[in-house]
């Protein structure tokens, strides 16, 4: 099975913190929405708060120009006489809020006044004036016609009579305008609330703080006509989002407008963090945390130590334990020791597999052997055989049988010989088999020299045969017809990316530069040929010798002695020379 890698969203720790997020996201959303009701209810009290607010600041300052009027008619009869001007400045200096009192006769003149009044010719014909005059027992402006104050203030005025009841002038108290609006300390407005006043043309007379206040909407005095109070909400001065509330003060002469911060919700959430945002938040990160480290703790260390042991498994190191597995789960614990038991398991299956490997391996080549040894007996007989013949084409078919035996035999040495019954390396087998065939024909007295130039390569027995047996036909043929006096007997074995090639040349002559006709031996190459796929050919070389030349689809390479399943690699050719009594055993020296 393949191994599968591990994404971060894969791992027990993350499954199992996500399916806690997604059950404890309702009591998430939950205190958030009861945050956001909170807030809202919040908002709807500040806004109550503030038009209450703004309401009993109008009747405060009503009140005041009511008492004001009580003031005027109180001190009508007693205006006019000796020390007026000191009476009426002792009743200002104690009441707080007038800047003025002063009693003016019916053509408007000045008879006495608490403070410095300024001359006005045409004040008798002032709107003011003029409606008291006519029968007006009290009245109150923001536009006297003159400035009556050094600071922002209103005219109140009552109507003065004579004995007979006849209009006689007015008595009249200048009030400031900061007496009437509330103060921004007052304890009953909301925190950071600023205060001001504003004239019927929605002018600002006086503020707490200008940059607090905007442009009033363009429908104020309607809706504060129609509803008695006007709230809404805009931004500052700073762009910061505030709440509004108006009422008249003074008629529709002057408007008294109080201003608020109006949080939003994530801000309202800073001010109130425990029962906003903090609780539920902080519940939910201390579940999660405390699920993840219990996770940790629990369950994802020891399914990484099982990981490890079981990694430690596949590679082959059998004899880990886990020997942690009692500081385990139950659970775990008991699949710690399906893994023990598993190692046991494979270690014992190992050992009897070892045991049958050796045991097969072994009879194995004792039957390599033992079919080597017959093969040898084989070969002996027809030794024999052939020595005891007269007739030479019988001597010779007996030969080429004896060598075709004695190659099938060097084949079963070399596997029984060597470190793998299932495979031969390459060179040195063909290296032995060409001195073999060489040495056989010494007895002859010819000196033959042979070059073996042999690609590294590690091959099964099945490919082995043929090959081997072309090899004996070519060798046979070239020492039988080109060689007979002697001369270069060459083998080379190249491995290409597609195909391998084995080529067996000599450089003796042939006679009229013709190949003779074909006989058993080039049947056998062809039939050996097409058990490896390949193709066989026999030409007349350069040299005036013959190249046997077989073509087959090239092995991949095998892993083993010398050959490590890496690719061919070229080596410098091995030359053996034959001359007479010597055994013509390739050159073992190479180039590095």
């Amino acid at each position: 099975m393949a191994r599968l890698s591990w994404t971060p969203l894969t791992t027990i720790r993350i499954r199992l913190v996500t399916a806690l997020a997604a059950a404890l996201l309702p009591v998430l959303a939950l205190g958030v929405l009861q945050s956001a009701i909170a807030f809202q209810r919040e908002g709807r009290v500040l806004r109550e708060n503030l038009g209450f607010a703004a309401e009993r600041s109008a009747a405060i300052a009503r009140a005041r120009v009511e008492s004001a009027e009580v003031l005027l008619e109180t001190l009508a009869p007693g205006a006019v006489g000796f020390q007026c001007a000191q009476r009426l400045a002792t009743v200002a200096r104690r009441t707080p809020g007038y800047l003025n009192l002063v009693r003016f006769d019916r053509l408007g003149r000045v008879v006495c006044a608490s403070g410095a009044t300024p001359p006005d010719p045409d004040r008798a014909q002032r709107a003011w004036f003029q409606a008291l005059a006519q029968g007006e027992r009290f009245t109150l402006t923001r536009e006297p016609g003159l400035v009556y104050a050094a600071e922002p203030s209103v005219l109140t005025a009552a109507r003065a009579t004579d004995f007979e009841g006849a209009f006689d002038g007015a008595f009249v108290a200048v009030i400031a305008l900061s007496s009437l609006q509330p103060r921004a300390g007052d304890p009953t407005l909301p925190r950071g609330a600023e205060v001001a006043l504003v004239d019927g043309a929605g002018r600002y007379i006086t503020t707490t703080a200008r940059g607090a206040f905007p442009a009033l909407p363009p429908d104020w005095a309607a809706r504060i006509a129609a509803r008695g109070t006007l709230v809404w909400y805009g931004p500052d001065g700073q762009n910061r989002r505030r709440v509004y509330t108006a009422a008249p003060v003074v008629g529709d002469d002057v408007i008294v407008v109080l201003s608020a911060p109006s949080p939003g919700l994530l801000s309202w959430a800073r001010l109130n963090p425990l029962s906003g945002v903090a609780f539920p938040l902080l519940t939910f990160l201390f579940a999660l945390v405390a699920v993840s480290v219990v996770v940790e703790r629990v369950v994802t260390r020891w399914v990484l130590y099982l990981r490890r042991i079981a990694s430690l498994y596949g590679r082959g190191r059998l004899s880990v334990r886990p020997v942690r597995a009692e500081e385990m789960p139950p659970e775990l614990r008991d699949l710690a020791v399906t893994l023990e038991d598993m190692a046991d398991a494979i270690v014992a299956r190992d050992a009897a597999l070892r045991d049958s490997l050796a045991q097969k391996d072994a009879l194995m080549r004792e039957i390599h052997h033992r079919v080597k040894n017959n093969l040898q007996v084989i070969s002996s007989l027809l030794n024999l055989q052939q020595r005891a013949l007269a007739d030479a084409a019988a001597r010779t078919a007996m030969g080429d049988m004896r060598r075709r035996v004695s190659a099938l035999g060097l084949i079963y040495r070399a596997l029984y010989q060597g470190p793998d019954i299932k495979k031969v390396d390459l060179a040195p087998f063909l290296e032995e088999l060409t001195a073999q065939l060489v040495n056989g024909e010494l007895a002859r007295g010819a000196a033959v020299r042979t070059e073996v130039s042999v690609d590294p390569l590690v091959i099964d027995p099945d490919r082995l045969a043929p090959l081997a047996l072309f090899a004996v036909e070519a060798i046979a043929n070239a020492l039988a017809h080109g060689l007979e006096s002697g001369g270069v007997l060459r083998l080379g074995f190249h491995v290409g990316e597609t195909e391998a090639v084995l080529e067996v040349s000599d450089d003796g002559g042939m006679i009229g530069g013709e190949l003779p006709p074909p006989g058993v031996g080039r049947t056998l190459m062809a039939a050996f040929a097409r058990q490896l796929r390949g193709r066989a050919e026999v030409v007349v070389n350069a040299g005036g010798g013959v190249t046997a030349t077989l073509t087959f689809p090239a092995p991949r390479p095998v892993a083993g002695p010398g050959v490590e399943g890496q690719r061919p690699q070229r080596v410098r050719p091995r030359v053996a020379r034959g001359p007479p009594r010597r055994t013509g055993r390739p050159d073992r020296r190479e180039e590095a």
